[in-house]
């Protein structure tokens, strides 16, 4: 039997998702002479901030699971046992693109460079060939973090990849057509990622269940209620007050009107 549910248990329930243009990435730098070569591209922190606002589109990544399947344990059943995570193999961020310093097409053109050994003078040579690094030389073994967060800055969860380095710089189609902002899409490769604990209100005092909050919603103020948000220092005072504006001539109806309007207190 289908369940039924109130419209406030679905306002409750829906009325609050999760939007997507709120996330923050970080890009993660690998250590020793390429990190120091790339820290010297972005020229501090606050050039490295720049290339993380400039991340205009990333995706929250996926995994799987892989299995061995068992056909001969119960007769006529197929079970499926997990044996092993799979991970996606890389990550997708474009980059909006500077005027000044087209910032995101140079650091990873400088890191994938780096990573074959690239020297820009004998690559000219017919005969140039590359030779790469080892991987714990170009890898960033952590940094490269994906945060999602909501309007209120309050409720957020963390992706944090490891083992990174780009992959691939996608071609970047420029035209004499109507002018468009020109972007900047790597793919980062890594091994694995893991999800932080979300950070949420919810944990730290006990939450209303679905129920409570359509409820809560659903109910009128009573008269005490709205007497104590009308006077938080409550009604004797309000009537005090009055008392010690009456001196200047007016009416207590005219006084509480202007007070309190159509909501004043009552005799």
């Amino acid at each position: 039997m289908p369940t039924i549910r109130s419209i406030d248990t679905i306002k409750a329930t829906l009325l609050t998702p999760a939007l997507t243009s709120y996330f923050d990435v970080e890009i993660g730098i690998p250590r020793g002479a390429l990190g120091g070569k790339l820290n010297g591209i972005l020229g501090g922190t606050v050039q490295q901030d720049r290339l993380n606002i400039m991340c205009s589109d990333a995706t929250l990544p996926g995994s799987s699971l892989a299995t061995l399947e068992l056909t001969n344990d119960r007769h006529g059943v197929t079970e499926k046992h997990a044996y092993r995570r799979i991970f996606e193999d890389r990550i997708d961020l474009t980059f909006y693109v500077d005027a000044n310093g087209y910032l995101p097409i140079k650091f990873f053109e400088t890191w994938m460079s780096e990573i074959m050994n690239e020297d820009s003078a004998d690559a000219r040579n017919p005969n140039y060939f590359y030779r790469s690094k080892y991987p714990d030389e170009y890898m960033a073994d952590q940094g490269l973090k994906i945060i999602k967060f909501e309007r209120d800055h309050n409720r957020s969860i963390e992706y944090e990849f490891f083992r990174t380095f780009p992959l691939a710089i996608n071609s970047m189609p420029v035209s004499y057509d109507g002018s468009s902002l020109l972007k900047c899409t790597v793919s980062m490769c890594y091994i694995r990622y893991i999800l932080g604990k979300p950070s949420s209100p919810t944990t730290q005092q006990p939450a209303a269940t679905i129920a409570d909050q359509a409820r809560n919603n659903s109910l009128p103020k009573t008269r005490s209620e709205l007497r104590q948000e009308l006077y938080p220092d409550g009604f004797g005072e309000a009537v005090r007050k009055e008392n010690d504006l009456l001196r200047n001539g007016q009416s207590r109806s005219q006084l509480r009107k202007e007070l309190y309007g159509e909501m004043g207190p009552r005799e």
